[in-house]
């Protein structure tokens, strides 16, 4: 018997609607063709209305969802603080939460004087028998509030060209010495220092414990009940970690003698006791273990092969036992997870812009742990000797930074990774300069140049000059406590070349210099439109051209476009058109920039020929790398309206 088959209709579906009226349209355009004779009341009113709009309705809300998430996934377009800084760290860059500032920090301790000679002949000199060991991690306070810590010892009992001491005479009595004064230079770093304990029972692989401040610094240390030390990695796979030890004879029998030059000795160790650090998007930091579970050690949890059999002590000798490839996750190749005990850790926190404080403000110590070996001393002597310690700072703090915006996280993790580690180009010093770790420091400002050399088959000519391959000039700039741009100290400096030494090709050297700063002023001149308010409109032109001149915005060595400042400032509503200011102003530029300098006024003291640097319309900066500056906006612009287009005043 015959039979026909029925051939399957095939309806068109379009995907490409992405919101509720395509949704909407398509979905009545739909019934209307595949279900005319079943539903054609399309009446805003109508029940089948009601459920077009609300499939609508679902279909918008999940396309959203849908873009938003493959949005949320690429680096360069995420908006999300969670996401940014998951991703960003998935890349190998840690955003930075705040940054410590940090100083050279001056020590002062007295000692008495002590005499010798014969025949009525006598020297008098300082006794260092009663020079002290100041230990690092002496917590100290500006005159603000500001805390900070030494992150150095300071042992007043020996001198060295690495670390010089001066002696000077203190109090005399009828032209005699009575008391001597030591002073050293260490360095300090703002910051909180704090101690929180944590528990562990069972081992757990990958364990996480967040600490209870945010904005940490640094991780001072990580102990077990037993005494033994955890080490902060990159990465959990990195099972050896580089650290310092003090240069003595116990550590080392044979380099101890050279001390007074190399007070600590830098060792690789290999250890399973380690961890990461993860900046979460709270502020807060989390300290992540490894996955070892097991206290065999690896060899007989996953053996050598090679190694079976063997009749060597310690070999396995059963050839018949199956072991589990899955055992391989109890090892320690991701390190330990820490299990019955108890983890000590000290770590610090704060920073930020405000902790970059004045010269001499930094006198007040908190606490202090000294060593002083009082065998054979007078005990008044000796006390006297510890309350004499004194600190001051003779420059100021600089470095500190609030945290990463959004923008800056996503910039410098993609720059980060495009870097691999390694230093080549002149962008890559750059970006690896802006990736320092917030505890030696940071820069604001940087700025890279190959290095000249004199050309020995021209003569002696300071002009002629050819590039140096090997080195380059790094031009560095930081913040003061008001955010604004100062010179680094020499710690961050040396900081800055010590971790750039790790990435650098090994025939490439670093010099690291300061950037100047070309403090300025502006002024213009306005034409209103009828109407409006003069005093409002010129306060509002103001603010533009403070945006403008935003910090951070400006970076080393860019110029002064004039025509892009005017048009920010016709942007404002009510203003008619900017006049040419006619005081030094012989090439009428719509916008006069001058040059402030006075350093009793509070500027850098850099004078700037504006006028020879100006040409057609634009602000050079100096040849010698240099970033312009408008540090007291409230009082370096001056904005005035001369008329409106009436001709009125």
């Amino acid at each position: 018997m015959p039979y026909s088959v029925t051939k399957k209709s095939v309806k068109e579906v379009r995907y490409l609607n992405k919101d509720f009226t395509s949704f909407k349209d398509n979905l009545i355009e739909f019934t209307k063709i595949y279900f005319p004779n079943s539903y054609n009341d399309f009446n805003e009113s109508s029940p089948g209305m009601m459920f077009i709009e609300m499939a609508s309705y679902v279909g918008d809300v999940l396309s959203y969802y849908v873009d938003n998430q493959f949005k949320e996934s690429l680096l360069a377009f995420a908006e999300e603080k969670r996401t940014v800084y998951n991703m960003a760290q998935s890349l190998g860059y840690k955003p930075k939460l705040s940054s410590a500032s940090t100083t050279d920090l001056d020590v002062f301790q007295t000692v008495p004087a002590v005499s010798s000679g014969t025949g009525g002949s006598y020297t008098t000199k300082a006794d260092l028998s009663y020079a002290m060991n100041v230990k690092s991690g002496m917590q100290i306070q500006s005159d603000t509030g500001v805390s900070f810590v030494t992150t150095e010892d300071c042992n007043f009992k020996f001198s060295s060209s690495y670390d010089p001491m001066t002696i000077t005479v203190y109090e005399s009595s009828n032209n005699v010495p009575v008391t001597y004064l030591l002073k050293k230079g260490i360095r300090a770093s703002s910051g909180i220092v704090t101690t929180e304990y944590f528990t562990f029972n069972a081992a757990e692989k990958y364990k996480r414990i967040s600490l209870g401040q945010q904005n940490v610094l640094e991780i001072i240390s990580c102990k077990d009940s037993d005494g033994n030390d955890w080490y902060e990695v990159p990465f959990l796979a990195q099972d050896t970690v580089f650290t310092d030890m003090e240069n003595t004879s116990k550590n080392d029998d044979t380099l101890h003698t050279y001390s007074d030059q190399a007070p600590y000795l830098l060792k690789l160790l290999k250890t399973s006791r380690r961890f990461t650090t993860f900046i979460r998007e709270d502020g807060k930091t989390e300290l992540r273990f490894g996955a070892g579970t097991s206290d065999s050690p690896d060899e007989e949890i996953v053996p050598n092969p090679d190694e079976v059999g063997s009749t060597l002590p310690g070999s396995p000798t059963y050839l018949n036992t199956a072991f589990d490839p899955s055992n391989f996750l109890a090892t320690k190749a991701y390190g330990q997870a820490p299990s019955n005990t108890e983890l000590t850790i000290t770590y610090r926190y704060g920073g930020g812009v405000g902790n970059n404080v004045r010269a001499n403000s930094i006198r007040s110590i908190q606490s202090a742990d000294i060593e002083l070996d009082e065998t054979g001393l007078s005990a008044a002597l000796a006390t006297t000797t510890k309350n004499s310690i004194a600190i001051n700072n003779p420059l100021p703090a600089a470095g500190g930074r609030s945290a990463e915006s959004i923008i800056e996280v996503k910039n410098n993790a993609l720059a980060y990774f495009q870097a691999q580690q390694r230093v080549v180009t002149k962008e890559d010093y750059i970006t690896r300069v802006y990736s320092l770790p917030p505890k030696f420091g940071n820069i604001a400002k940087s700025y890279i140049v190959q290095d000249s050399q004199l050309d020995s088959t021209s003569g002696a000519s300071a002009d002629a000059r050819i590039a140096n391959p090997l080195a380059l000039n790094m031009y560095l700039l930081g913040f003061d406590a008001n955010k604004k741009l100062t010179k680094v100290n020499q710690a961050v400096k040396e900081n800055v070349q010590t971790y750039l030494t790790q990435f650098r090709m090994v025939t490439d050297a670093v010099n690291i210099k300061d950037a100047f700063v070309i403090n300025i002023g502006v002024k213009f001149n306005i034409l209103t439109k009828v109407g409006y308010n003069k005093e409002e409109i010129v306060l509002k032109a103001i603010q533009k051209v403070k945006d403008f001149f935003n910090i951070d915005k400006w970076q080393i060595g860019q110029p002064i476009v004039l025509a892009d400042l005017a048009y920010q400032i016709s942007l404002v509503d009510g203003v008619s058109s900017i006049v040419p200011p006619e005081e030094d102003n012989p090439n009428g530029h719509s916008v006069l920039i001058t040059n402030k300098f006075k350093a009793g006024s509070g500027y850098s003291g850099n004078a700037y020929d504006i006028f020879s640097a100006t040409k057609d319309g634009v602000v050079y900066p100096s040849l010698d790398p240099s970033c312009f500056e408008l540090k007291f906006p409230n009082t370096d612009i001056e904005g005035r309206v001369v008329g409106n287009t009436s001709g009125g005043n």
